[in-house]
């Protein structure tokens, strides 16, 4: 009698275990998702921004149609799904449409434009601040999922792991590139 309820405790025990594992587990695996939205609705946002910034350069430097063509082109490109070399080619046609900010003095103080300019530096920003947070996230779903007594259970529950926002190899060779600086 005492053995059978020794056994039962233990089997609750490691029922208790493996009920706390998997909830975790789910935890970890919700703020991934979560931190996989937030980049998106980043992204979203900077792109509602994208129509507004080009209007209100075109007013100023309505002679640059091939910058504001290049910069609408990534956007929808971006828009349809297009994946990272996409987002790697819009944000360098927005390079060059604030760039047309040094090349037009009139451009460079109207206050739509400062203030357009500084709501996509503020959204770039909070993109880059919530590539981070999926990181982390992802960090601690991965190293949870292969810890034991959770790497025991983690893949018959259907834990897989969780990717990295990383940069695409193309992307690796010009971010690591150093900076050319001219005045």
């Amino acid at each position: 009698m005492v053995f059978m309820v020794i056994m039962l405790v233990v089997l609750v025990l490691l029922a208790l275990i493996l009920v706390g594992i998997y909830n975790r587990l789910v935890g970890l695996r919700q703020t991934c998702r979560q931190g996989n939205a937030d980049i998106d609705a980043q992204l979203r946002q900077r792109n509602d921004l994208i129509p507004n910034l080009v209007s209100t350069v075109k007013g100023y430097a309505s002679h640059e149609q091939e910058t504001f063509d290049r910069v609408i082109a990534a956007r929808n490109r971006v828009a349809s799904g297009g994946g990272a070399d996409s987002e790697k080619e819009l944000t360098g046609a927005l390079g060059n449409l604030l760039a047309l900010g040094e090349a037009y003095p009139e451009l460079k103080a109207s206050a739509n434009f400062q203030s357009l300019q500084g709501e996509l530096a503020d959204v770039e920003d909070k993109l880059a601040a919530a590539r981070r947070a999926l990181n982390a996230a992802s960090a601690g779903y991965n190293t949870a999922r292969e810890s034991f007594p959770a790497v025991l259970f983690a893949g018959a529950f259907g834990f897989e792991p969780f990717a990295f926002n990383e940069l695409a190899a193309d992307e690796r060779a010009t971010v690591g590139a150093v900076p050319k600086v001219t005045f």
